[in-house]
């Protein structure tokens, strides 16, 4: 009898426990719907301009109250396109990190709209000790004579860098001597890129990345550079030469004429007047 009830006791706790395991079970499946909290996430590191491939993609579960802005769940719809900004292992992915569908990898998958890429030369000191890595944004000076004096003037500002010799990752942070950076710019700003490095030296300044402030300024000559050491002294200005002294007049005094005295003189039939 006490064997029974025991059994019988066992039984209601086991029908109970697994009563409890289901209804848990339902109302966690409640509270994560299927499929609404996974995403998709880089299943390695990727680097920008690549195109996507299936190996490189995976789905996981993501906390439904903090799920990312723009977080996607359809692999499909992600195999083929190509990444504008690196991404990292498990980092989620996003149209934001995407090229628009259709893109060509490569760096023409990194230009913006309107935008170009143009490579200029440059060296140690030109790219800035090789601090001006991809995603940074330079100021560029060229150096040339204007009425034959020498003059640094920035012609380019806030210039976006593409990429530095033939990498676009923009993840390094170790400076890299190169000797080609590409650069994005506007069809006019490629114009006037390409004139300033046939008339002079260029140089690239880097600048803040957030700071869009414009640096006007009047460029730089040896006259601004050295003010007035730069122009030699001016030689005093010659004195005038005082007028030379007018000379006096003479006046000649002309005698008044003297009155004459005439005498009639009679001779015969003439007459002739003399006067002395």
């Amino acid at each position: 009898m006490k064997n029974r009830r025991a059994l019988l006791m066992m039984a209601l706790a086991v029908v109970f426990g697994l009563a409890a395991v289901a209804l848990a079970s339902r109302w966690l499946l409640r509270q994560t719907p299927g499929g609404a909290n996974k995403i998709i996430v880089a299943a390695a590191d990727v680097s920008l301009g690549q195109r996507l491939t299936p190996e490189m993609l995976k789905q996981i579960e993501w906390p439904a109250d903090s799920l990312p802005r723009g977080a996607l769940n359809d692999s499909s719809k992600l195999v083929g396109r190509v990444l504008k900004s690196s991404v990292l292992r498990d980092e989620p992915l996003s149209e934001a990190k995407l090229a628009p569908a259709g893109t060509l990898g490569g760096l023409s998958a990194l230009i913006s709209e309107g935008k170009r890429a143009i490579t200029v030369r440059v060296n140690d000191v030109v790219g800035v000790a090789g601090f001006a890595l991809p995603g940074n944004f330079v100021d560029i000076i060229v150096n040339t004579q204007s009425n034959d004096s020498a003059i640094s003037k920035i012609v380019l500002e806030r210039i976006l860098v593409l990429a530095v010799a033939q990498e676009v990752g923009r993840d390094e942070t170790k400076p890299r001597v190169v000797n080609a950076v590409t650069l994005e710019v506007t069809p006019a700003q490629a114009e006037n890129l390409d004139l300033a490095r046939s008339v002079g030296s260029l140089s690239l300044v880097l600048r803040n990345q957030v700071d869009p402030r414009p640096g006007t300024t009047e460029g730089a000559t040896k006259g601004t550079l050295l003010g007035a050491h730069a122009q030699p002294a001016a030689s005093p200005a010659p004195a005038a030469e005082a007028p030379a002294p007018a000379r006096p007049r003479v006046q000649v005094a002309t005698a008044a004429p003297r009155a004459r005295a005439c005498v009639g003189v009679i001779a015969g039939v003439q007459r002739t007047q003399e006067c002395l």
